[in-house]
């Protein structure tokens, strides 16, 4: 499944995982807990079950350009280089459908130690520091009159055939201005295993003028775009005055009781930041600073 932070505000624990995952919700995989896999664990500081020599990263396995069973996504890099800066002596992985249970039965049941990107703000796991912030983005051909266009608000907008998933953040500021009237709606739920990412579907149908223009999470649209080599415009939409936010810290997440994990994570993404920074801009991801400043380096 993509991945798109979602509305923050009033979460429950529903929502909350929606923030991380923007999943289906079909009700709970119900895929047993691995008891002995916890059981051998090695603990990390008193009373946490945290694997001292493997970095065991709870993903999807079908999640590009996340994660992928094949190590190519960012955050598959990113496992790597965690697991050296802690000593770890390799990665190993519990995959997961990106599914309603997903934490449930990979984190919390002792299969896993962390989930390598988690939106900061969620319940259902401890964030550590965030490693990156990025944000919505418009995505347009050049050239098609769009340009100079910085927020969902804007006029140029009006009639324009803008694709958009359901149930993301963008919608809402889509539905305030008219745009949905003429949007093309992108499911939600899609299996990534079986279907090709809405990311990728939208940016493909953008090429073909099924559609004028995208909102997209920033990482999908900036990865899809350079490996379709487009020649297209992205604008991180970070001048909203009204509406839903559209901007968010990114975290790695782990379990509430392991606080000295949590704390050697941060001390990894403070003192690698700027390694970190290169894997994420090497896949095109629209990366924000605090000040909503674009970084490039």
């Amino acid at each position: 499944m993509p991945k798109h932070p979602v509305w923050v505000d009033d979460m429950t624990g529903r929502d909350a995982l929606k923030l991380r995952f923007v999943l289906s919700i079909v009700g709970a995989l119900a895929l047993p807990p691995s008891n002995a896999q916890a059981q051998d664990a090695g603990l990390g500081a008193a009373g946490e079950l945290v694997d001292p020599d493997i970095l065991r990263v709870c993903a999807d396995p079908s999640n590009m350009p996340f994660t992928d069973k094949s190590g190519e996504g960012f955050e598959n890099k990113l496992a790597e280089l965690v697991a050296a800066k802690t000593g770890r002596k390799s990665v190993a992985y519990t995959w997961f459908p990106l599914v309603a249970g997903f934490v449930r039965n990979t984190l919390a049941a002792n299969r896993c130690d962390i989930i390598m990107g988690y939106a900061q703000g969620d319940e259902l796991v401890q964030n550590t520091n965030a490693y990156y912030r990025s944000s919505y983005v418009l995505v347009h051909p050049k050239g098609n009159g769009m340009e100079g266009v910085e927020t969902i608000e804007d006029p140029k907008l009006t009639g324009k055939k803008i694709g958009v998933v359901e149930s993301t953040p963008p919608t809402a500021n889509m539905a305030a201005n008219k745009l949905l009237r003429t949007a093309k709606i992108y499911p939600l739920a899609v299996d990534t295993r079986l279907t090709p990412s809405m990311g990728e579907v939208m940016i493909k149908d953008m090429l073909a003028g099924k559609i004028d223009a995208a909102v997209i999470w920033g990482p999908m649209a900036g990865y899809y775009a350079k490996e379709l080599g487009a020649d297209l415009t992205i604008v991180p939409l970070v001048k909203e005055k009204t509406g839903s936010r559209m901007s968010y810290r990114i975290t790695m997440g782990v379990r509430p009781s392991d606080q000295e994990w949590k704390r050697s994570l941060n001390r990894v993404i403070r003192e690698n930041q700027a390694e970190i920074n290169r894997i994420l801009l090497d896949y095109n991801v629209p990366l924000i600073d605090e000040h909503d400043n674009p970084i490039t380096q």
